[in-house]
């Protein structure tokens, strides 16, 4: 009858025990929901911040894009028409052929800062570029057009920036030895804003170009390859680029006080034609942005919101690694801890995050990583050794707590290792498990 007793004492234990483990289970869930919370949160607060940067760059300038030049040729189109009497007639229509460089040369000279607002911070960057090529001998017969038919009086060179606002100092093109100061492009051009100079184009001889822009932008800058060999050459003082676009740089050199980055492209992967007639939209349709356009980003490293976000997605392993621990130092002991306990860790581990983000908007994540951590280890390791009524057993429980806020911490740093090294860790992690939980009778629980 004792025995039989006992057997029944045992087995309610072990019931009790597994239930336990359910409700842990389920309280991992829960705790989950708040941290999604957190993450919507912390997208607010990164809109928020784009938002104050583009208030910056609208004030300031924005990105720039450099596009051209393109040599643009009037040629008379002859169309044979019959009039209300069926007469015969000769109608002119005034269309546009469109030529690209046959070299064009690129240097840019960037100087960077970074504009402080509030908590925000955006990279802003003055810059003095030097454009020059030379356009070959035209000769248009390919595409059906009689060269006496093109007015070559009429022609205009056209180049683009994507911000004139950015210009800090009126350019002066060079034609052959001639000077032109450019205007506004109000007549249908191939850029959605272009700057122009009129001119006489040469009928039989190749001809060379050459102007400096004096600008300033923000974040970026990128350039259109238009040339049949485009050559771009990017020095700067900033030390963290982010090469961007269709073609990464033939050369790059970066060191703690600048880069130097070289392109050398040619127009056999362009998704234009060196010359055409008529359409407009060939330089600005989608896939010549997708196809064309590349240069670098003058990216801040990687920013607290990104870096808080992705330590919030760790957040669900930290809470089932916390609580597997809690729960086998509460089986080894032998001495319960209430499940209002738990969702106490819980609750204090979530908050984790808030406090992360915001010390880390005014402090940087660095710094804002070593305070969070420390408050919530030495929060729950004080309230463990309340609990158990052991300091050594809570040192015990905070040390673990700091080799799981390390191991994230490592793995946000870094980034293209982190996958590697977190496979590895989270492996010995459940090997230690393993190994500490073999010492538990559970058939004595």
């Amino acid at each position: 009858m004792i025995q039989e007793v006992d057997d029944q004492v045992q087995k309610n234990w072990k019931n009790s025990i597994l239930v336990k483990l359910a409700i842990i289970a389920i309280l991992i869930l829960v705790l989950l929901i708040p941290s999604s919370w957190i993450q919507s949160m912390i997208n607010e607060r990164e809109e928020s911040q784009q938002q104050m940067v583009n208030g910056i760059s609208d004030k300031w300038s924005g990105s720039q894009l450099i596009q051209g030049p393109v040599l643009v040729i009037p040629y008379k189109k002859l169309i044979n028409e019959t009039d209300n009497n069926n007469k015969a007639v000769t109608r002119v229509s005034i269309e546009n052929a469109y030529i690209l460089p046959e070299n064009l040369n690129i240097k840019a000279g960037v100087k960077t800062e970074v504009f402080h607002r509030g908590i925000i911070d955006a990279t802003v960057y003055n810059a003095k570029i030097s454009l020059q090529g030379n356009f070959n001998k035209v000769y248009l017969s390919k595409l059906g057009i009689d060269p006496a038919l093109l007015l070559f009086d009429k022609a205009r060179l056209i180049f683009s920036l994507s911000d004139l606002k950015g210009l800090k100092s009126n350019p002066v093109v060079h034609i052959q030895g001639q000077q032109f100061l450019p205007e506004p492009s109000y007549d249908k051009t191939p850029f959605d804003k272009g700057l122009q100079v009129s001119f006489t184009a040469p009928k039989d001889a190749d001809f060379t170009f050459s102007y400096d822009l004096d600008l300033k932008g923000t974040n970026e800058l990128s350039f259109l390859h238009t040339g049949k060999t485009t050559d771009v050459e990017i020095t700067s003082d900033w030390n963290s680029p982010s090469f961007d676009g269709r073609y990464l740089p033939d050369t790059r050199h970066i060191t703690k006080t600048g880069f130097n980055a070289k392109w050398r492209m040619l127009y056999y992967n362009r998704p234009f034609p060196q010359q055409w007639l008529n359409d407009d939209t060939v330089l600005t349709s989608k896939k010549s942005t997708d196809e064309a356009v590349f240069g670098v980003k003058f990216n801040l490293p990687v920013d607290q919101y990104r870096k808080t976000m992705r330590t919030t997605k760790y957040s669900s392993l930290i809470i089932l690694l916390t609580f597997v621990s809690l729960f086998l130092t509460e089986m080894i002991r032998k001495q319960r801890i209430h499940l209002f306990n738990y969702i106490l860790i819980g609750a204090s581990m979530i908050v984790y995050y808030t406090l992360l983000l915001s010390f880390a908007e005014h402090l940087g994540y660095d710094i804002a990583y070593l305070i969070s951590s420390l408050s919530t280890i030495t929060l729950i390791s004080w309230f463990t050794a309340s609990l158990m009524a052991n300091k050594q057993v809570a040192l015990l429980f905070g040390s673990i707590l700091t080799t799981f806020y390390g191991f994230i911490y490592v793995l946000i740093q870094l980034e293209e290792l982190s996958l590697l090294i977190g496979s590895i860790a989270l492996f010995v992690i459940v090997a230690l498990l393993m190994y500490f939980s073999r010492k538990i009778n559970w058939e004595k629980h």
